[in-house]
């Protein structure tokens, strides 16, 4: 691929991850108004359910069933995996804390998807990058605020929890991204999620209201466009290109909580989203240079 080529990939990597946070973040404000009404892992279930009849629909329509079955089953069944548990701990922690404080803490992704590509892809981590991990999650430390206050809760944890699965999930679709294709990505990560969350969830399983149905269908339309954006983000584009444009989650958050719920954040959450997201851009930075040495 040529360097125009490549720009070119990442120019639609970057378009694709934006319009996949702001899809995304319509999902999440779905999801915080259903989690005061039913089980986490039953918000997590009806995400996969509302979403797979318009991912079906969708593979359909692009006549895509072929490469949907020729894939690495035991990747996707691990990606299926810790979808499940990364998003019920997700809708858990939205129970309390509004988007902001949550998009803030999940923001550490990044720094664990550097941590975790020593041991697992075998990538040279250099002091540089250790450095700006630890400044990271002194960052996390900071929203977290683990004083006399007692403010370290368990939904703060559970997004950490999910931080640390949407950071797997995505080494395992840059690993996948190269034999497999995005629609079997997007079909089989919904499929997964909704049988195994499903099953998990039945007997504690609530009834869904009747008011709650326009929810449920804003969450199938914004689920479905969301993730296969953000696949398509990252199979386009450099992960190191795409990435920062994940932070425009948190104006989003700072929109949608004030809009629906009438809340802002303090300043302590501000302070520590600043020592997260420059650590974040830092380290894609970096690698940003290091791939343009390798390939000038």
């Amino acid at each position: 691929m040529t360097t125009t080529d490549r720009r070119r990939e990442n120019l639609r990597g970057i378009a694709w991850m934006i319009a996949a946070v702001a899809a995304l973040s319509f999902m999440d404000a779905c999801l915080k108004a259903l989690s005061p009404h039913y089980p986490a892992m039953q918000v997590a279930a009806l995400r996969g359910l509302t979403s797979l009849p318009i991912v079906v629909l969708y593979v359909a329509w692009r006549r895509r069933f072929a490469t949907v079955w020729r894939v690495r089953w035991p990747l996707h069944l691990l990606r299926g995996a810790m979808g499940i548990a990364m998003l019920s701990a997700f809708s858990y922690a939205l129970r309390t804390l509004p988007l902001t404080e949550a998009y803030t803490l999940f923001f550490v992704a990044p720094l664990i998807i550097t941590a975790l590509s020593a041991p697992i892809l075998g990538e040279r981590v250099g002091a540089a990058r250790w450095v700006a991990i630890g400044i990271g999650f002194a960052g996390v430390l900071v929203v977290l605020r683990p004083t006399g206050e007692g403010v370290i809760s368990w939904p703060g944890l559970a997004v950490l929890g999910a931080a640390t699965g949407y950071a797997l999930s995505a080494i395992t679709v840059r690993v996948l991204s190269r034999t497999d294709s995005t629609e079997s990505m997007v079909f089989w990560l919904t499929t997964m999620l909704s049988v195994g969350a499903t099953a998990i969830a039945a007997p504690a399983w609530v009834a869904v209201a009747l008011e709650h149905w326009p929810i449920l269908a804003t969450l199938a339309v914004t689920g479905a466009l969301g993730q296969y954006a953000i696949t398509e983000a990252f199979r386009r584009g450099e992960a190191s290109v795409v990435a920062p444009f994940e932070y425009t989650a948190l104006a989003w958050g700072l929109a949608l909580d004030f809009a629906l719920w009438g809340v802002l954040p303090d300043e302590i959450v501000y302070v520590g989203a600043a020592i997260i997201v420059a650590s974040g851009i830092y380290l894609v930075h970096r690698e940003r240079v290091h791939v343009e040495a390798e390939h000038p």
